[in-house]
Formats: C-alpha cells, structure tokens, sequence
C-alpha cells in the first residue's frame, strides 16, 4: 500500500508531459485528452506488472504510445477529420507578430511529418528524453530512433531553406514594369523621323 501512495503523485506529476506527447501523436486536442485518460485506465490496470526500480516515466510514456497505436489499429477503417493545428505547449511567452508566425509555420511543418519522425522528435527534443528511453517508449532500436531523428531533422531543415529561398526571390516593389523610350523607325535619333515606341521588356514595336 505504501507504495501506491509514492507512486501516485509521480502520476500527477507527468500529466503535463503525457498531454504534450499526446497532442504531438493525435495532434487534436480532444484526442490528446482521451488517449491521456485511456493512458491513466490502462496504467492503473497494469500497474501490477509496474517493477519497483522501473522509470515511471519512460513506463508511462511507453503505456501512452501503446494505447495509441493500439487507437490508430481500431479507427483505421474510419474517415479520419481534418489534422488541427494546435500549440504544442502554452507555457511559452507569445512572441513578436513575426515571430509568432514564424512559429507557426515551423509547428505546421513539424505535425506534417510522418508519425514516426514526430513521435522520435518529440520525445528526444520536446521532453529532453536519452535516446535509450526514447527508443524504448517506441519500442525500436537506437539506431532506428537516430535514423528516424536524422530524417525528421532533415525534412525541417528542408523546410527552413525552402522558406528563406522564397523569401530572397520574392521581388521588392512588385513585378517590374515595362520600360518606355522614344526611338526613330530607322534606328537614329528621335528627330530624323516621326517617333515610334519601343517596349523594352518585350522587344516590341
């Protein structure tokens, strides 16, 4: 009994991080709060099988990624909503306008990646976990959590580069406008003969 009354505080303790990783798997808010719910059913259930000297927190994140594996197998077949886009944390101080945009983009960018590469960024970057308890919520190697951390990282990169090349070719001012001069028909000066237009952006008379 003693040690069910240490344990769960603890529990309370990760609901922060048990919803974050939740919004960044389902990235839905109601979802997240759901799959956290069915999260804390299924621990309390198992928590028999909890071993005395077992990290809860990497217990708990495993039992949460579990449960909503086991969400995706059932509602597969289903029509799925639309994804919506939601803040990953509200402890954050709101940045400038630009800023915050900017932020906005980057999280865009972030829920398009693949589920793997999301969850694999997600516990390492977001929680600060060691690859070792990463890959072990996951179930997969370190190798494969390094392999899927690259390929994440990767893709947001691309997506950094991509902005700022958009950005560097856009034009200043508008597009440029046609530029109008007075020249004679036979190619000498204005006064030699009756004027004709010449567009130099087309290269029409």
């Amino acid at each position: 009994m003693m040690a069910d009354k240490t344990k769960r505080p603890d529990i309370v303790d990760l609901l922060v991080p048990l919803r974050r990783y939740a919004r960044s798997l389902t990235r839905d808010t109601l979802r997240a709060d759901d799959l956290v719910h069915d999260t804390l059913v299924r621990a309390l259930e198992s928590q028999a099988t909890l071993r005395p000297n077992t990290n809860l927190r990497t217990w708990m994140m495993t039992v949460l990624h579990n449960v909503f594996i086991d969400d995706q197998r059932r509602k597969r077949v289903e029509a799925r909503h639309a994804d919506v886009l939601v803040q990953m944390s509200e402890e954050v101080a709101p940045p400038a306008q630009e800023g915050q945009v900017r932020l906005a983009q980057i999280r865009e960018a972030f829920l398009t990646l693949p589920e793997e590469q999301r969850a694999a960024l997600h516990l390492v970057t977001l929680e600060g976990m060691a690859y070792a308890d990463a890959a072990a919520v996951l179930g997969i190697p370190i190798g494969t959590l390094m392999s899927r951390l690259g390929r994440g990282r990767a893709a947001l990169r691309a997506f950094e580069e991509g902005e700022r090349a958009g950005k560097a070719a856009e034009p200043r001012g508008g597009p440029e406008r046609p530029h109008l001069r007075l020249v004679s028909r036979d190619g000498h000066s204005p006064g030699d003969g009756p004027p004709a237009y010449e567009n130099r952006a087309f290269g029409t008379q």
